[in-house]
């Protein structure tokens, strides 16, 4: 996503299972996740609904409300302040994944994978994508790429991977495609992008994610191809949509990009707070005697004695 960018009740067994030492089991006992192939069902029924998360604590508070969490490798921008996410590797993605899993009980949980992970082999794509299903539980991963990744989608779902696709604005790509640009503006780019959908779709792949391309494009996609798309900075017509979460919220405040709504400004208060606590430990005035623990009876006579 950007910075890169963001129902039925079916078992999977890899959501409550012990991977390498690691509980990957989220939440309380016997929960079950709603399935993540599952909602390829809702085209057409209704949107769906989904954000980043990078963080157990973010993803307790979106689980209700979403389909499903992804943990992107916007992460890297987002958390790590680097330029691109080129830099994300498989270890900080597995990482983040497992707290975004313990956080969250409901929603299946999507994670990126990073730069360099997939793009060599099928084979290669396959052993990256297993240890981070492995080692995180997630139910399923997403890849960048069209007509290019068409044979490593195959080859994962093939295997019992389930994978999410990604058209067309790549930040995986932005040294090979001049940057945060809108695609799809050149009826020739437009064309590749569509054939690169259609592509990721016959894969089996289960949805995808359509971003920073023209209105008319994402619609044009989402009308045809099987599988849900989910648009960031795309159309309205795709059949669901995902924010970068902080964007959502307004952490961010040097620059807001045009297809984010801010359903909340928490920037200014955060640093509000902060203010408002640096002035009260120089003046003394926190912590007060309501935030100390006093002694006890014995305690204070023993402190008493010479």
């Amino acid at each position: 996503m950007r910075r890169s960018i963001l129902t039925v009740m079916i078992w999977q067994p890899w959501s409550i299972a012990y991977f390498e030492g690691t509980h990957a089991m989220s939440a309380s006992a016997g929960t079950q996740r709603r399935s993540f192939s599952g909602l390829a069902r809702l085209k057409g029924e209704r949107p769906i609904v989904s954000l980043t998360a990078y963080s157990a604590p973010m993803a307790r508070f979106f689980d209700p409300y979403v389909d499903f969490l992804l943990v992107g490798d916007s992460l890297g921008m987002v958390l790590y302040g680097m330029e691109t996410t080129l830099p994300v590797t498989l270890d900080m993605m597995i990482a983040h994944g497992q707290a975004v899993m313990r956080g969250s009980s409901k929603s299946p949980v999507v994670i990126d994978m990073p730069f360099g992970s997939y793009q060599s082999s099928p084979g290669e794509a396959f052993q990256a994508s297993a240890r981070v299903m492995k080692e995180t539980g997630a139910a399923g991963v997403k890849l960048e790429g069209g007509i290019e990744m068409a044979e490593t989608i195959s080859f994962l779902t093939s295997r019992g991977v389930p994978v999410m696709g990604h058209v067309g604005l790549k930040p995986q790509s932005v040294q090979m495609d001049g940057g945060y640009r809108t695609q799809g503006r050149r009826s020739s780019e437009a064309e590749k992008i569509f054939a690169d959908a259609q592509a990721v779709a016959e894969a089996g792949a289960i949805m995808m994610v359509i971003e920073g391309t023209t209105e008319p494009l994402a619609r044009r996609i989402s009308e045809n191809v099987a599988i849900p798309t989910i648009g960031i900075g795309a159309s309205p017509a795709c059949d669901g949509q995902i924010l970068v979460s902080e964007d959502l919220l307004g952490l961010f405040t040097d620059f807001t990009p045009k297809f984010v709504k801010r359903y909340a400004d928490l920037g200014p208060l955060i640093e509000s707070a902060v203010e408002r606590y640096a002035e009260e430990v120089k003046a003394r005035a926190f912590p007060g005697p309501e935030h100390c623990v006093p002694a006890g009876p014995v305690v204070a006579r023993d402190v008493g004695r010479k």
